[in-house]
């Protein structure tokens, strides 16, 4: 007898259901009010009439390109939402924070935002956000990155021909011949600015210069004091004091780096802490300064991109208090340690 095998009916796989989209929730005005009374739809229609451009003014000197931020879009929409009656309600609905190597902190937000107009409705949206910070900044740019989208993508802010997301990168971008160019140029022009005295148009020379004539040998009064305290600092954190002293009188990068060989000199064994301070020997195969920071800031600059981190002159300028061009080639390697410790070279 000959045994066949009925077919098991076959039943096709259920599909995967779809995520929830979020989609916009309208909230309608209170029971009573004036039918006179402008609803948000027109309100925000009525905004985007009046609203003007945003040029792409912010640039990212790391990554080199040209952005909008999120300060201009507030301020070009301050105004005729004032005029309209029309202001928006920011919450979190998710909030998602990932640690990346030892400092980095990468953020994932979705932002609620309620538009309320004149007449007490609301329209709600859900917007996404994210960044990455080496500090306790990552969930504040997030909110922001969310809040320029909500206003550019709601009211429909003019913007030129470029693309609206073009600036918004997360990977690095070759720069162009012209913009190679633009950067050789600034970097003469910072090696000008190094070598020029400091307010030198003034008639008479200012509390760190003396006469051109003297300015090799002879220092200010407040200059020699500087000095002497810096050798007389019985730690570091004394001779951080007296660093910052300078700096808050407007010392002079050359002077804050004869600062800086003190404190190297005193933290050498063989040298002892009361040794008079004289200028380093320049053997040839020491760099100078100005060709050790420019070497410095480009492997900074391309460590941080390897970390695609937007906001390096601003955080470097936030933990040394100067903008990276003034900054030591020993200031810029130790920030790229930093940068390089959190996991950022790949």
């Amino acid at each position: 007898m000959t045994v066949t095998a009925l077919p098991l009916p076959h039943h096709p796989a259920a599909p995967t259901p779809a995520a929830p989209v979020a989609t916009p929730i309208y909230q309608p005005a209170p029971a009573g009010t004036p039918d006179t009374i402008p609803r948000v739809f027109a309100a925000i229609a009525a905004v985007m009439c009046d609203v003007m451009p945003v040029a792409k003014d912010k640039e990212n000197q790391q990554q080199r390109y040209k952005f909008r931020g999120v300060d201009d879009a507030m301020s070009a929409m301050a105004g005729p939402m004032r005029a309209h009656g029309l202001f928006i309600l920011p919450s979190i609905a998710a909030h998602r924070a990932e640690r990346r190597g030892e400092k980095m902190t990468h953020v994932n937000i979705t932002m609620r935002y309620h538009v309320y107009g004149p007449a007490g409705d609301c329209l709600t949206a859900e917007v996404p956000g994210e960044a990455s910070d080496f500090a306790d900044k990552a969930t504040n740019k997030a909110q922001s990155a969310a809040l320029k989208y909500l206003l550019f993508t709601l009211f429909m802010i003019p913007v030129d021909g470029r693309s609206i997301d073009d600036g918004d990168r997360d990977h690095p971008v070759e720069p162009t011949a012209e913009q190679r160019a633009e950067h050789r140029q600034r970097q003469q022009q910072r090696a000008q600015q190094r070598q020029q005295p400091r307010r030198s148009n003034r008639a008479e020379p200012g509390p760190w210069e003396q006469p051109q004539q003297k300015q090799v040998e002879e220092l200010s009064p407040q200059a020699r004091q500087l000095i002497a305290d810096a050798w007389a600092a019985p730690s570091p954190e004394a001779f951080a004091a007296v660093r910052a002293r300078a700096e808050q009188s407007g010392a002079p990068i050359d002077f804050l780096a004869r600062l800086d060989r003190i404190d190297t000199q005193k933290r050498q064994p063989q040298q002892g802490a009361g040794q008079d301070e004289r200028p380093p020997a320049p053997p040839t195969p020491v760099k100078d300064p100005e060709t050790a920071a420019e070497e410095a800031e480009n492997a900074l600059r391309l460590a941080a991109s390897r970390a695609h981190l937007a906001t390096l002159d601003a955080d470097f300028e936030r933990v040394y208090g100067l903008p990276i061009e003034r900054a030591t080639a020993a200031q810029l390697d130790q920030f790229r340690a930093k940068i390089e410790a959190a996991g950022g070279v790949q």
